[in-house]
């Protein structure tokens, strides 16, 4: 399906990611964009640039927006008080069309996520919240400066399950600093007792030359090594599975009755910079310091710093730090990625599916096939069963730009 123009992409809805950046204390596992206050007068002044960011999107746009689903991601989102997140929601869905199909979701802190919290956001139409969990053991906690107890993790669950929310997910992180077996799998049972209906299990991307002072707070002997961050990852997959959850693309599980779970076995799993949705589209408008835009043939970034932001919008620009066009073969490139995301197989037996560096690409997974990790076909590529936590790697295989750029190029976080 190939859309060009505003009209055609309104039809199918717009997404919005909405970017929370303040949290109260640093959590030294997290390479988010983030802004540390415990100030919280800072968030009206905030909250009057994010509306007026969408100001000035309502003003370029040539109709009202239909939009389909909205995300506010942080940072921590329930650092706001229900009163400004509803005064913010509002002052979005007053200037536009929420389609049936609409969808709101946000990310909580178990520690700081209220009742009140979880039923602002009830009423305005969420239905789904991922609460983050990261490890239940206390060394663990302190080395990553996240005090997380089980208890508040528990209420909070128990809040958004009595008031009705439809898709409650728990976030987990494995390869922190002093994680074992034992202690995963003991925050894997506490987990599987609560039984979210969707679990991510995300690896730790140790990235100190981006984040420095954040993630100092441990030494790297303090890290599991490779083949011990490997075993959690099994560990992890092991008992969710064993527990009823599918395997869902990458870093994610589902309950069979979840949206997620049945979008991935019906074929359309769809993924972009919010992460896994049951939902399509193909324009996504990102507010607020270091969101991301995508219109599908081009990216756009904002500003990174608070103050940077803030003085855009107040001139009445678009905070806007870089962005990148899409190249015909980045696009086909960009719909192979997401088939492997998606669904672990893509294909180029129809026209203009293939590219010049194919060639290139396949004969780096020459070595993968040999593992039993892919199985490359005359016209396509599945990954196996075994294959399924490299899918990343498989990916990277297909990203032009990292090929063409690898000597310049100190890559982001390695893969499991």
């Amino acid at each position: 399906m190939v859309i060009r123009s505003f009209e055609e992409s309104n039809e199918l809805g717009l997404s919005i990611y909405i970017h929370l950046p303040f949290c109260e204390q640093l959590c030294t596992f997290c390479a988010c964009i983030k802004h540390i206050t415990k100030r919280h007068e800072l968030e009206d002044p905030y909250l009057k640039s994010l509306l007026k960011e969408w100001s000035i999107y309502l003003e370029l746009l040539p109709s009202t927006p239909n939009i389909k689903e909205v995300h506010l991601g942080g940072g921590t989102p329930t650092f706001f008080h229900p009163v400004n997140l509803r005064r913010l929601l509002e002052g979005i869905f007053d200037t536009a069309n929420l389609l049936p199909s609409f969808e709101l979701s946000f990310e909580g802190h178990p520690n700081n996520t209220s009742l009140e919290h979880l039923s602002t956001l009830y009423d305005l139409g969420s239905r789904r919240v991922s609460f983050g969990v990261q490890d239940y053991d206390v060394t663990v906690q302190h080395a990553i400066n996240r005090i997380q107890p089980f208890e508040a993790v528990k209420q909070v669950h128990e809040w958004a399950t009595q008031l009705g929310y439809a898709s409650i997910s728990h976030d987990l992180v494995f390869g922190l600093p002093h994680q074992n077996a034992a202690k995963v799998k003991s925050t894997i049972e506490k987990t599987n007792a609560l039984r979210p209906d969707r679990i991510a299990y995300y690896s730790y991307a140790h990235v100190p030359w981006i984040k420095n002072v954040g993630q100092r707070g441990f030494s790297e002997q303090d890290l599991p090594s490779g083949k011990e961050k490997r075993e959690l990852y099994e560990i992890g997959k092991r008992m969710f599975e064993e527990n009823g959850y599918l395997e869902i693309g990458m870093d994610h599980f589902a309950l069979p009755h979840d949206s997620l779970s049945k979008a991935m076995l019906e074929g359309f799993l769809h993924r972009n910079f919010m992460g896994y949705t049951a939902q399509h589209t193909q324009l996504m408008i990102g507010l607020g310091m270091s969101s991301i835009s995508d219109s599908w043939y081009a990216f756009s970034q904002n500003v990174k710093k608070l103050g940077d932001y803030q003085s855009l919008i107040d001139q009445g620009r678009l905070p806007q730090l870089r962005g990148h066009r899409l190249s015909t073969s980045d696009l086909i490139v960009r719909k192979h990625i997401l088939n492997l995301m998606c669904q672990f197989e893509t294909f180029w037996d129809q026209s203009g599916q293939d590219f010049a560096e194919l060639g290139d690409c396949l004969q780096d997974l020459e070595e993968m096939e040999k593992d039993g990790l892919v199985h490359l076909l005359p016209n396509g590529l599945k990954i196996t069963q075994a294959g399924r936590p490299f899918v990343r790697n498989v990916c990277m295989a297909f990203d032009l730009h990292l090929r063409r750029h690898k000597p310049e190029t100190r890559i982001f976080s390695l893969t499991v």
